[in-house]
């Protein structure tokens, strides 16, 4: 493989505690009782389908709301509560010898950049990509992930995805790549449907030393 496209949050980062305290903080500012338990299964998708799903309904105008005062407070503050999982710097600094390696998230392109900054990881990223890194915004992580490889003219044989989702295997899935499910983040309630094709890693050394073997 020449090029590696990873998620963020549940693949390089727990970035679970810091959007549930700013999900937590924007609906304390509205005074809006959230309609489900704030818990580490709702990171993932985009923003706004979380807000809908916490809320319990679709109404634009309240959604909005809630959309910016968690984005005040998760880029001004939230973002610095990001942590790492174990040996994934490693695993960063061994792929990046020999691989270009490209960030694809759900997550909004200004804190993913933040956090990158924070931690110093630029270095190791040739470009980093998010649905609202485009104008407009892309709809989905298969239609990122088909930008990101069009805009480098990646080769689809030596290009591979990697996630923590079942909706990162389908991007993959949809873009003819090959991808990897790690497991040491978020639990997918959806991962029992993984493809049999589909590589899978429970630890960023072995992720590591399978795709680029000293």
């Amino acid at each position: 493989m020449k090029n590696i496209i990873f998620d963020l949050d549940g693949t390089l980062v727990d970035s679970s505690s810091s959007i549930l305290i700013s999900y937590a903080e924007a609906f304390r500012q509205h005074g809006i009782t959230p309609a489900r338990a704030l818990t580490p299964e709702l990171i993932g998708p985009p923003l706004m389908q979380t807000l809908s799903l916490i809320a319990g309904h679709d109404d634009a105008d309240t959604l909005a709301a809630l959309a910016q005062a968690f984005k005040q407070h998760y880029d001004s503050e939230g973002y610095k509560l990001t942590t790492v999982f174990p040996d994934i710097e490693a695993m960063l600094a061994a792929l990046a010898r020999d691989h270009a390696l490209y960030i694809g998230t759900n997550k909004r392109i200004y804190p993913t950049r933040r956090i990158l900054q924070h931690l110093g990881w630029e270095p190791y990223f040739k470009e980093v990509y998010a649905l609202d890194y485009f104008h407009p915004a892309v709809p989905n992580k298969a239609a990122m992930v088909s930008n990101i490889v069009t805009a480098h003219g990646m080769d689809k044989s030596e290009t591979i995805y990697i996630g923590d989702r079942l909706e990162d295997g389908m991007a993959a899935e949809a873009n003819q790549l090959a991808f990897a499910m790690v497991t040491w983040g978020y639990l997918d309630p959806a991962a029992g449907d993984l493809q049999p094709h589909w590589l899978r890693f429970d630890r960023p050394q072995a992720l590591a030393e399978a795709i680029a073997p000293q």
